[in-house]
Parts: structure tokens; C-alpha cells; sequence
């Protein structure tokens, strides 16, 4: 497969995936199948026919997400505002790729775009607070409470961090001359020190489901208005306010109010949240400046949102 983003890439073609596809039913063997454009950093994604969409973890370790989506998903679906994939089937490990691979319903409708000057999002911010506010509501059930499948960094103190957060920052300086990179890091380090300097960044919160990853890859829109969240890989329980994180990158300030109202978010997780936007915008870059790069525009988009919001 081309297009490697991890040094322990597993290797998959369409070859392979038509055999691993023989292995679960005759009827797919006639379906066509290719490679979808949008294809994600954790998992290879091919179009299987009109309906369906396989998905093959990258890394040696993905059996632990694709386990996890077929055991909560129909939880979380049931309950959700909008679509979320249903798991048509998990296959094994064979012809040595080593890991289980999921075989979904395919969702339709566009990625969201960065918000253009003078675009009004309110819409969008209603529809991503429902989904926030949903998965904060859902009950957790006892087998969930304490699962390792469901602990995930994203839902810890933000000062758990720190340490990263520096790190992350020291090697943006190395990507400050390349075309393209656009951000006050200075400045960021200062808005960074400032939000983990208080004192309920060290504290456990309550907890609750989250999604973990919520932003642009992985929602679908359609007409403006959130039709879908995809990739349930990152799904915990923990601190949620990782969450909250969509709204410096997906929508303007005025949106952004309308979002933190209908979720009546306070001071203190606002600004917790915003931390959390900015170790999510500034992690990519290091690591996918040369093979993500859209994905590492938008998160540059995203920390300037937030050193605007910071400064105002």
C-alpha cells in the first residue's frame, strides 16, 4: 500500500483485502473495491461496493479499537443525535495480516471545511453540542466502569500533559521554516504554561464517555448540519472535556459561543478545553508535516483560534 505514515505500517493492497473478504463471505467476492481517498491515519479504509467500507487497522495493535467499536457502538448508536457506522462484520487475522479488520456500513456526506471569514456556524455548533452532550449523558454500565479497553490518555488531567505538550512545542521550532507554517510559538508556550499552571488541570474529574477525537476526519456533514461521527477507535471513559476541543476547529468565534451555551460550559472547563485544542493541533505536526499535511493545516488553523480566543 502506498502512502506509509507509520515506520511500523502493516502492509495492505487490494489484494489482500479481497482474500481477507473471501474469508468472511462468497457474496462480497463480486463487489467492487478501491481504495478511498480519505483514508485515515489509524486505519486503511477501502470502498467496498455502494454500501460498504473495510477497515484494517495500520499498526500492529488496532485488534484492541476494532474489539472495542464491535462491543460499544451499538451502545453508543442507539443513543447518538446522528449515524455512527454499524459493524457488519469483524474478520480474523490471516494470510499474515495480524490483526482483526471490521467491515462497516459506508456513511455519506462531506468532511466539514475550515470556517471561512464572516461564516456563520450555529447550526453545526447545535449539532456537535448534541453529540457532546449525549455521550456525556450516557449511562455507564458496570463492565465499562474500570475496562483498560476504555482508559485513553485524552481523558485524563490536562497536566498529565505537560511533559508532551513541551515536547510537541520544541519540535514545531523545528518545522518554522518550512512552507506553510504559520504560528507564534512563543506565544503558544505562554498560553500553554498559563492553563496548566491552574490548579484544576492536576484534577480528576468526573467520569463519562467520550469520543476522543472528534474533528474534521472523522464527522460528516451535509448542507451545513452535522449528519455523522465515524471512528470509534479513540471511545473511553473518562474526563469528556477533550471533546470540547471541535469548537476552535470547526467553527467561528460566534458559533463557538452558541456551542459552549448549549452545553453551559464554565470558566474553568472553557478554558481547560482550550488546552486540550492546543496539544491536539500542535501534536500532528511533528509527526505528519510530510504525509498529513491538511491534517496538520487545520490543526495550525486550530491553534491560532485558540491563541485569538486566549488574547481576547
Amino acid at each position: 500500500m502506498d502512502g506509509r505514515l507509520h515506520d511500523d505500517e502493516i502492509d495492505v493492497d487490494e489484494g489482500l483485502v479481497r482474500r481477507l473478504l473471501g474469508t468472511l463471505s462468497p457474496s462480497y467476492a463480486g463487489l467492487p473495491l478501491h481504495p478511498l481517498d480519505a483514508t485515515g491515519s489509524t486505519n486503511a479504509l477501502f470502498r467496498l461496493g455502494d454500501d460498504l467500507l473495510v477497515r484494517l487497522p495500520r499498526q500492529p495493535g488496532g485488534t484492541a479499537t476494532i474489539d472495542k467499536e464491535r462491543r460499544w457502538l451499538p451502545y453508543v448508536a442507539s443513543r447518538l443525535p446522528v449515524a455512527v457506522p454499524e459493524v457488519v462484520a469483524v474478520g480474523e487475522p490471516a494470510f499474515g495480516y495480524p490483526e482483526r479488520w471490521s467491515v462497516v456500513r459506508f456513511l455519506h456526506g462531506d468532511r466539514p471545511t475550515l470556517p471561512q471569514p464572516g461564516e456563520a456556524r450555529h447550526g453545526l455548533a447545535r449539532d456537535l453540542a448534541g453529540v457532546v452532550r449525549s455521550l456525556g449523558d450516557l449511562p455507564v454500565p458496570v463492565e465499562a466502569d474500570g475496562d483498560p479497553s476504555l482508559e485513553w490518555y485524552r481523558g485524563r488531567p490536562l497536566a498529565t500533559m505537560d511533559a508532551d505538550m513541551h515536547g510537541f512545542l520544541d519540535q514545531c521550532g523545528g518545522l518554522v521554516d518550512e512552507d506553510g507554517f504559520d504560528l507564534d510559538l512563543h506565544r503558544a508556550r505562554l498560553v500553554w504554561e498559563q492553563t496548566v499552571r491552574m490548579p484544576e488541570a492536576a484534577r480528576a474529574r468526573s467520569a463519562r464517555w467520550y469520543h476522543g477525537d472528534l474533528n474534521a476526519e472523522n464527522l460528516l456533514v451535509r448542507d451545513g448540519r452535522l449528519v455523522a461521527v465515524l471512528d470509534f477507535g479513540g471511545l473511553s471513559v473518562g474526563d469528556p472535556t477533550n471533546d470540547l476541543a471541535v469548537a476552535w476547529q470547526l467553527l467561528d468565534p460566534a458559533a463557538r459561543t452558541t456551542f459552549r451555551t448549549a452545553l453551559a460550559v464554565d470558566d474553568v472547563t472553557w478554558r481547560l478545553a482550550r488546552g486540550w485544542a492546543l496539544v491536539l493541533a500542535l501534536m500532528g505536526p511533528p509527526y505528519y508535516w510530510h504525509t498529513l499535511r491538511e491534517r496538520c493545516l487545520r490543526g495550525l488553523h486550530t491553534a491560532r483560534a485558540v491563541l485569538a480566543d486566549a488574547a481576547g
